[in-house]
């Protein structure tokens, strides 16, 4: 086999401006979405509160946006296609504090180098409007409105490689819809309009100011549909303000709307979070938002959420990604706190009283229901008035008092149809008054005393169904409760604040290997041990190093000394790496203090008075993400009546 001649050399270069924009373009434009992200950043920043998107073919033959914004000088055309020319930024200072949606001056002379270009604008006060011709330069005044539009056509014309890659024209097209709905998401005071082909698409009219809470609700309500507001709960967070400051604003503000547990998806394909007004994908965002959902989604699930991060722009960098998606925190210890918190406290929040206020206002709403911690040490389940259980002037309404009277199979005739309320009379004291007295007259029956609207959200106590679930009645319905699942909640819940409250430092229970297990490991997981001992104790863990690339696996967690003991080690020191220490000593309290739970909990088959499923009741309406267990499993579920009405073809 001959040898390969050596390459000759090349000369160190310039490259030519046309290419330099080319290879731009490479990393600013992947498809026509990018496109129309960038062109639609622009429209914003000019202060635009109408945005119509055109497109022929996917976005391929034509892209066109045009907006009522401020509009462009006609001297500034010729310079708004140069690379790094722009009107937001001029100083160092100026990018570290960025407010804009766009800063970087490349885009556009990225698009024009790959596509052609034509860009309309006029100025209010102008008599007419101007026309730059990207290829050319030449500029020539015609009719417009205040405002910019911005063609390109022919998309990657001049790279026809590139143009291989792209997709259908309705996938291209369902990109650019995505990329267009990232931005009405985050600005409900700005109109937007898709147009394919000549047809309407999409449409979000102008609903308000921005900031204006109402204006947000209606535009989440339009974008992703009314199910989704109506499965979120609304979070409002504020960290504390900065001592000095002479603003008194807070670091890091926190809102927006989080989907319940119930709403999860099996795909994370509506989680929107949003810096400053810019849409981004970060990991610190999307692991804090994730954690705070640890113990209330089943499996694998992919929770709902729309969540805006304001903070001071000068704590966070925005210049780390050429499409600007990336972003990266001063401290983002600091902002994984806020989103967890924020999220977890808007799901902690009650909801079962929600649910009956939304059903007697004949608003739909989600079976689900939280709030604070019981008293109860005991595993057994209190009852009602034992000086453990709810206190007596907080118990429920008696369950109904009415049973069916005793039939006269030998009287001459039974019951007249107008009398049916007396087969439910009111039943008496004792067994043998029950069959001895005479039927009551319809005027001696006294109806039911309806439950009141709000005093007991999951209603009162009726029955026990194959010793696994509690059939209770509220103003709404029938409402059916998983007791296990339910006192699991209550007993984890309890746990974790006596934990917190009287194991505040303290380690989990080790058990020291027999034979300590060695593996090779990487630098960094060399470095992690080293750095994190004192938390690898706090976790029941003793990893030391055995040498430079070495680690020896000492002791583990009690509850996981039957365990892989190095798939474990592995799996923490990763998790440490990426992650604040505190988050995973919580998690791992979390994990043992759920399988006491699950231990703890009442059993299937395990028989209730009424006063134990009433006292499992209040219990339910009084602790914290009661709606579901820490395996994510549903606790409780509500049937209307006019579900009921419905199964029985009532009314029809």
């Amino acid at each position: 086999m001959s040898e390969l001649a050596p390459a000759p050399r090349r000369p160190i270069r310039e490259l030519p401006d046309t290419l330099i924009s080319q290879i731009a373009a490479g990393e600013v434009v992947e498809r026509p979405a990018s496109v129309v992200r960038e062109l639609v950043d622009n429209a914003l920043d000019a202060g635009a509160s109408q945005i119509a998107v055109r497109l022929l073919a996917g976005g391929v033959r034509l892209i066109s946006v045009e907006d009522d914004g401020s509009g462009i000088l006609p001297e500034e055309l010729p310079m708004a296609l140069k690379r790094h020319a722009t009107s937001k930024i001029g100083s160092l200072a100026d990018l570290e504090s960025v407010g804009t949606m766009g800063f970087r001056g490349e885009a556009l002379a990225a698009i024009n180098a790959i596509a052609d270009c034509a860009l309309l604008s006029r100025v209010g006060g102008q008599v007419h409007g101007y026309l730059l011709e990207g290829q050319t330069g030449e500029i020539t005044p015609v009719a417009r409105s205040t405002g910019t539009t911005v063609e390109v056509k022919e998309l990657f014309f001049s790279t026809p490689a590139r143009r291989k890659f792209l997709k259908t024209d309705a996938t291209e097209l369902a990109h650019c819809v995505e990329a267009v709905r990232r931005h009405a998401l985050a600005r409900p005071d700005v109109g937007f309009a898709i147009w394919h082909e000549g047809k309407l698409v999409e449409q979000w009219r102008r609903c308000g100011d921005l900031g204006s809470l109402p204006a947000l609700e209606q535009r989440l309500a339009d974008v992703l549909g009314a199910d989704f507001v109506a499965r979120s709960v609304w979070v409002d967070f504020s960290t504390q303000a900065t001592p000095g400051r002479p603003d008194h604003a807070p670091v890091i503000k926190v809102w927006g709307r989080a989907g319940l547990p119930d709403a999860a998806r099996a795909r994370g394909d509506q989680q929107f979070c949003y810096v400053n007004g810019r849409f981004v994908r970060d990991k610190v965002i999307t692991h804090a938002a994730r954690s705070a959902y640890e113990d209330v989604l089943h499996g694998q699930r992919q929770p709902v959420y729309a969540l805006y991060i304001d903070i001071d722009p000068t704590r966070v960098d925005v210049n780390v990604h050429p499409t600007k998606i990336e972003v990266r925190f001063r401290d983002g210890r600091e902002v994984h706190q806020a989103v967890r918190h924020a999220v977890e406290s808007a799901l902690a929040a009650p909801r079962a009283g929600q649910a009956l206020a939304h059903a007697a206002a004949g608003v739909a709403s989600p079976s689900a229901g939280s709030a604070r911690v019981s008293e109860r040490g005991e595993t057994p389940i209190p009852a009602a008035g034992l000086g453990n259980g709810p206190d007596p002037s907080e118990r429920p309404p008696t369950p109904f008092a009415y049973s069916q009277a005793p039939m006269r199979f030998d009287a001459p005739a039974g019951h007249r149809v107008n009398d049916l309320g007396a087969l439910w009379a009111p039943a008496p004291s004792g067994a043998a008054a029950s069959l001895l007295a005479p039927a009551a007259s319809p005027a001696a029956v006294e109806a039911p005393a309806p439950l009141p609207a709000g005093d007991w959200p999951l209603g009162r106590a009726l029955a026990q169904l194959k010793g696994i679930y509690l059939l209770a009645e509220n103003a709404q319905g029938l409402v059916i409760v998983d007791m296990h699942a339910a006192h699991e909640r209550i007993v984890y819940e309890r746990l974790k604040a006596q934990w917190s409250a009287a194991q505040d430092g303290a380690c989990l229970p080790s058990q020291p290997l027999l034979i300590p297990a060695a593996f090779a490991a990487t630098p960094l997981e060399v470095a992690t041990a080293e750095s994190h001992a004192d938390t690898l104790l706090l976790l029941g863990l003793d990893i030391t190093p055995f040498s430079g690339k070495t680690l020896v696996v000492r002791a583990v967690p009690t509850t996981l000394a039957l365990g892989d003991a190095v798939e474990l080690a592995r799996s923490v020191l990763t998790e440490l790496s990426q992650h604040e220490a505190s988050s995973v000593v919580q998690r791992a309290h979390n994990e043992l203090l759920g399988t006491l739970a699950c231990h703890g909990a009442v059993r299937a088959n395990r028989h209730l008075t009424l006063e134990e499923m009433n006292a499992l009741l209040r219990q339910m309406e009084a602790t914290e993400r009661s709606d579901q267990c820490n395996h994510g499993r549903p606790t409780w579920r509500q049937i209307s009546l006019r579900e009921l009405d419905a199964l029985f073809m009532r009314g029809r």
